[in-house]
């Protein structure tokens, strides 16, 4: 196997794999998400807990697919690969930090939530770690997502390394993504209905398509290739 094979194939998975995290992962969370008495009863702690580990999976391999693709990337162009890096690594970031505010959640819930002498103030402690989350996820999932795609689809349209239409989803996907993502920030959209899940499905697209190709065809042949 090739060396610029072996990138798009290393690139490619990782991208699946954060498909085959993130998705799991929102089901998984909700016994926190959607239920506010969740720190006061008895919660699926195992459940959640799991949740949080495909959300830190997820994490990683966002990571792994700037980390992966860095060595034709920057052929293209080095800011461009570093930025598409340096975007995913605060993805992650963001990501992680709503894992740590809903573990905190199950941490509180074996602590106090069972206690005779739970706290008052309890219920609104959790609602704000789950908020703390909600905000991540915006920040993280959605308007990070727009600044990779930015990133990315404008090396590979570039060179030309994957079909026209792949870079194309992407190129509509960001303004519709970040308009999703500002209109539920001012609360003129919630997050689960159909116009928000239609806003976000040119990205998602865009994503697991590029995903599927870089596995299954890898790169296309292109100068930049030839020079590596």
């Amino acid at each position: 196997m090739s060396t610029t094979r072996r990138v798009a194939l290393l690139g490619g998975i990782a991208y699946l794999v954060t498909f085959l995290a993130s998705i799991p992962a929102l089901a998984l969370l909700e016994p926190v998400t959607d239920h506010a008495d969740y720190v006061l009863g008895a919660g699926s702690d195992n459940q959640v807990v799991l949740g949080g580990l495909f959300e830190l999976v997820t994490a990683l391999a966002g990571v792994a697919t700037a980390l992966a693709l860095y060595p034709v990337t920057r052929r293209v162009s080095r800011t461009g690969a570093l930025g598409f890096v340096a975007s995913r690594l605060v993805e992650a970031g963001i990501i992680i930090l709503g894992v740590v505010s809903i573990l905190t959640i199950v941490t509180l819930r074996q602590d106090l939530g069972g206690s005779a002498d739970a706290p008052a103030g309890l219920m609104a402690v959790s609602a704000a770690l789950v908020d703390v989350r909600e905000w991540t996820f915006q920040f993280g999932p959605n308007l990070m997502a727009a600044i990779n795609a930015s990133f990315l689809a404008t090396m590979l349209y570039r060179a030309h390394l994957v079909p026209k239409i792949l870079p194309i989803l992407g190129f509509i996907g960001i303004p519709l993504l970040v308009g999703k993502m500002l209109a539920v920030s001012f609360d003129v959209m919630d997050e689960l209905t159909v116009t928000a899940f239609l806003l976000a499905l040119p990205i998602a697209a865009w994503e697991l398509g590029l995903g599927l190709w870089l596995t299954l065809k890898g790169f296309r042949p292109s100068p930049v290739l030839d020079e590596a």
